[in-house]
């Protein structure tokens, strides 16, 4: 089965960073996405407003970097959420776990936000650089695969050394 969803909008709020009882950070935060089409009696887009949790260091992140009226873009699961009102009535609501947040839009100025991204699943932990003013940049997952020197049988390509002159480049 599958169960991925992206979405792109701009936060309707500040997130909002809490812990749970065992001190796992979580953020939540709300998204608005427009739509693709345009209402046919109005000729405006319709809004929609999408709920999103994200755990741990993509929570913490969320909620250094990101702040009301940015641009994200957040890749994650959609979830189904049964809970009681305060009046005792079943309820359910929609959300997107996040997965990963990406920014969607560009460094603003004074802004004070990193470009990139944060995805703890892809590096199995937190790894970034840092980028202009500290502020860390895309990520790094850690030293490329080493490959060795000469070139496998039949493989038509050469091993570059640090010495290479960018001139030489067949490109």
């Amino acid at each position: 089965m599958l169960n991925r969803i992206i979405i792109m909008g701009r936060l309707a709020r500040d997130p909002e960073l809490r812990r749970t009882q065992a001190g796992v950070p979580v953020a939540s935060f709300r998204l608005a996405v427009d739509r693709d089409f345009k209402d046919k009696s109005t000729g405006e887009r319709a809004t929609d407003w999408i709920d999103v949790v994200a755990w741990r260091q993509t929570g913490e992140f969320v909620s250094r970097y990101f702040t009301r009226g940015r641009m994200a873009v957040v890749e994650g699961r959609l979830q189904m959420r049964d809970w009681t009102d305060k009046d005792g009535n079943k309820r359910t609501s929609a959300e997107v776990v996040a997965d990963n947040v990406y920014f969607g839009d560009s460094k603003r100025d004074g802004d004070g936000a990193p470009s990139g991204s944060y995805s703890p699943a892809r590096s199995g932990g937190y790894a970034q650089s840092q980028g202009e003013g500290g502020y860390p940049s895309a990520p790094s997952y850690g030293a490329p695969p080493s490959y060795g020197g000469a070139p496998a049988e039949g493989d038509q390509f050469r091993e570059l050394t640090g010495d290479t002159d960018d001139g030489e480049l067949p490109f």
